[in-house]
């Protein structure tokens, strides 16, 4: 009976290794991630005592267009956007701390308030007195929050699924709880693991692409991004944003995907309730990053209301 017990001891051992080493997944040099996913060093400032991670494209006499990526993304999630935007806009996007290249914040400080000082800064940096802001998601929330506290720097406000309301695990005034699953992904993340976690943002889970999980796949394994997302993730604190929401003076244009599996549709009637200008685009086939899943069919209407500015 004890060869047995020790028999079964070290099967479940040896499974429990390979299982780790299956899922081990250290950090990438920082070198190598900017090799790959930067122009040069010219795509980093210094902004509010962070080396971030920027790409500034079109004519600078233009009129501005700053984007704002979601949590866990990156500046590259809008490229095909902003690739096209760059004919008519300057167009300025940049990597969140503890997303992309941004690295970590050193004052471990991922709170909305800290994050409206960086855009500020950014801002101030390049010399810009207003912008047309565009956010998706997280994106969306620093952005409408933004358009909130500071309406006289906000000349459009575009909310791609934007965050803010509260939903299950988030409610307003109380820091969320970290699953302990999650902190698992510090030290194991399997590619295979965040594919599946990708698709979730797509309604057409055959759209998402190789490239871009393995863009992914890389980003977050830059030094340090990965507890700063944990960091970000908790530090979270709602509060009703009727209120703020209320105070936005620019025009502003919701977009959604009907088929978002991750903030639901049924947040748009929320946002038209409660802002001053706003209007939606729908998009009946697509998910939460219809910027990504189909750029070329969700691009147009943005476009359009962009452009309204200099009608």
């Amino acid at each position: 009976m004890k060869t047995v017990v020790l028999i079964v001891a070290a099967v479940v051992a040896i499974v429990l290794l390979v299982a780790l080493a299956w899922a081990w997944t250290p950090d990438r040099p920082v070198a190598e991630l900017k090799a790959r996913y930067t122009n040069g060093p010219e795509d980093f400032r210094d902004i509010a005592g962070i080396r971030l991670h920027l790409r500034d494209q079109g004519p600078h006499d233009a009129p501005a267009v700053i984007l704002l990526h979601g949590f866990g993304a990156s500046l590259h999630t809008w490229e095909p956007w902003a690739a096209s935007l760059a004919e008519q806009f300057r167009v300025i996007s940049f990597d969140l701390p503890g997303g992309g290249l941004s690295g970590q914040d050193p004052a471990g400080d991922y709170s909305d308030p800290r994050s409206l000082e960086i855009l500020a800064g950014l801002m101030d940096e390049l010399e810009l007195d207003r912008a047309s802001v565009v956010g998706n998601s997280l994106g969306g929330r620093i952005a409408w929050r933004f358009a909130a506290e500071f309406p006289e720097r906000v000349e459009r406000l575009v909310l791609i699924a934007p965050d803010g309301f509260a939903s299950p695990g988030f409610e307003y005034g109380v820091a969320p709880k970290v699953p302990a699953v999650l902190r698992l992904m510090r030290h194991a993340l399997p590619r295979s693991v965040l594919r599946m976690n990708l698709q979730a943002a797509y309604a057409d889970p055959t759209a998402l692409s190789e490239p871009v999980v393995e863009r992914y796949h890389d980003l977050l394994r830059a030094p340090g991004n990965r507890d700063a997302l944990l960091d970000r993730m908790g530090q979270v604190m709602l509060e009703p944003p009727e209120p703020l929401l209320a105070r936005i003076q620019a025009p502003t244009l919701l977009v959604w995907g009907e088929q978002d599996a991750m903030v639901p549709f049924t947040n748009a009637a929320d946002y038209l309730a409660a802002l001053p200008d706003a209007r939606l685009v729908s998009f009946e086939d697509l998910g939460h990053v219809p910027h990504e899943e189909a750029p070329a069919q969700s691009l147009p209407p943005v476009r359009e209301f962009l452009s309204e500015r200099t009608s």
